[in-house]
């Protein structure tokens, strides 16, 4: 018995350690010293521009670390200099892939209007990116560079750990997804972890997206899924979900990495989401924590499934970051990546907050937000 509880308690540890990866610290940044509104799609790239240029900047000094000072500024025991250099150039190719988006329609006198033909072109202008004393942007320049050195360590902090800690970093195929393929403007709104019992927050959220006509993918947590249905009904929660799209998340909130059966965790709680909500269903799985095998490709596969990771992480699961904040932080993303998959979490509060204060921020901006339905019709095998 002794030895039993002592390999149980050892596992769940080696399972906590697994998903030790997050960062000492998150980007929070202040929207307020934004002079101007983003309520056109020309204002929407001006600030996109500025964005864009700021995390270059972040991007081009962190280069001129060495390993040994990027290791110790990221705080990890493990260092894959590969995994690094992969992430880096990957975002260098989307940052000028951005920024020729957002600076396609500016004038040279128009503020952040830098010409740029190519990645070589940007790279200098990031690097060379520095905002005047005199300028009504500087109030914003500086709380851009606490931000966005904080989010590249937040990146290049996963990137360090991949593969050994695998996460939204990076993908493993094409069947993977994390929005990064979207076309420019598009996002797509998911929801971790739930649902709630009848009346929490899973409800409040999913009447706050009809309200707003929006919809999203509610990654669904079998337990929790289970007793929801036991409390309400299958038909109940059909209703409940209408409009939306359901994939899963699990059978429970544990990390595939050191769990041997991982593979029973997917099949049930698709099993489960599928059989009591077939209009809504839809065959997406996300991983807890973003970690999975680098060899489960395959299993997906033969379920007929795709991983549905992320590239815009909201925070909002975190004690330390207010609703408030966690809203000016996912708008600060889209304008950075101008496309993606922004993830938050139903079982907390903070989402019903943000949703909508994006949906009418950006109303007038050019932004899409994806119907659930169609990213699974996009990617159909």
């Amino acid at each position: 018995m002794y030895k039993k509880a002592l390999a149980a308690m050892l596992m769940a540890f080696a399972a906590m350690s697994s998903h030790a990866a997050g960062p000492v610290s998150v980007a929070i940044g202040d929207r307020g010293t934004w002079p101007t509104s983003i309520d056109s799609t020309e204002n929407f790239d001006l600030a996109s521009r500025a964005e864009l240029l700021a995390f270059g900047k972040a991007l081009a000094d962190s280069e001129r670390l060495s390993d040994a000072e990027l290791q110790s500024r990221l705080k990890v025991k493990s260092f894959d200099r590969a995994s690094v250099d992969r992430i880096r150039g990957r975002y260098w190719k989307r940052l000028t892939g951005n920024y020729l988006n957002a600076s396609a329609n500016c004038t040279p006198s128009a503020p952040f209007c830098v010409k740029v033909h190519g990645e070589a072109d940007f790279m200098n202008a990031a690097k060379a990116f520095a905002v005047p004393a005199d300028s009504p942007y500087r109030a914003w320049s500086s709380q851009a560079r606490t931000f966005h050195n904080t989010y590249l360590d937040e990146l290049l902090r996963l990137a360090a750990l991949f593969p050994k800690v695998s996460s939204e970093i990076d993908t493993y195929s094409s069947r993977e997804i994390d929005g990064n393929e979207f076309a420019d403007r598009t996002f797509l709104l998911t929801f971790d972890d739930g649902p709630t019992t009848a009346g929490g927050t899973t409800d409040s959220l999913l009447r706050t997206l009809r309200d707003a006509r929006l919809n999203g993918v509610f990654f669904t947590l079998g337990t929790r899924l289970q007793a929801r249905l036991q409390q309400a009904g299958a038909s109940s929660m059909a209703y409940a979900y209408r409009g939306m799209c359901v994939g899963a998340h699990g059978w429970e909130h544990r990390s595939h990495a050191t769990w041997p059966s991982w593979e029973e965790s997917v099949a049930r709680s698709i099993g489960l989401a599928q059989a009591n909500l077939p209009d809504s269903f839809v065959p997406l799985f996300r991983p807890p924590y973003g970690q999975r095998r680098a060899d489960s490709g395959d299993f997906f596969v033969s379920q007929g499934l795709r991983v549905a990771l992320w590239n815009i992480d909201s925070q909002d699961w975190n004690e330390k970051v207010s609703a408030d904040e966690v809203k000016q932080r996912v708008l600060t993303l889209m304008l950075l990546w101008r496309r993606g998959i922004i993830l938050f979490h139903d079982i907390h509060p903070k989402a019903q907050v943000a949703v909508p204060w994006l949906h009418d921020r950006l109303t007038a901006s050019g932004v899409q937000w994806m119907d659930c339905k169609r990213l699974v019709a996009t990617n159909a095998d």
